[in-house]
């Protein structure tokens, strides 16, 4: 693996991990959010992976409704689909 793919990977990849690692950015909760935007692309196989998810969605659900919004959809969500997500 280069370098380049290795930073690329420890980086967020959807616009609604990288503004919440703008308001809380913390090693743990960096991770987790990192695992949670790399499981909607690519979910795992796995208990301990479902787990994991499981506890990471209930801990922040419009935040991993808003990051499987964005997953599916290819884009950034709008300040309206986000609002959208919280109703």
């Amino acid at each position: 693996m280069s370098d380049q793919s290795h930073v690329a990977h420890d980086q967020p990849q959807t616009a609604a991990v990288q503004r919440a690692l703008t308001l809380n950015h913390d090693h743990t909760t960096e991770a987790d959010l990192l695992f949670l935007e790399r499981w909607e692309m690519h979910p795992l196989p796995g208990a301990a992976a479902a787990l994991r998810i499981n506890q990471i969605r209930r801990a922040n659900p419009e935040l991993a409704a808003e990051v499987r919004a964005e997953v599916s959809r290819g884009r950034p969500l709008t300040a309206v689909e986000r609002q959208a997500l919280r109703r």
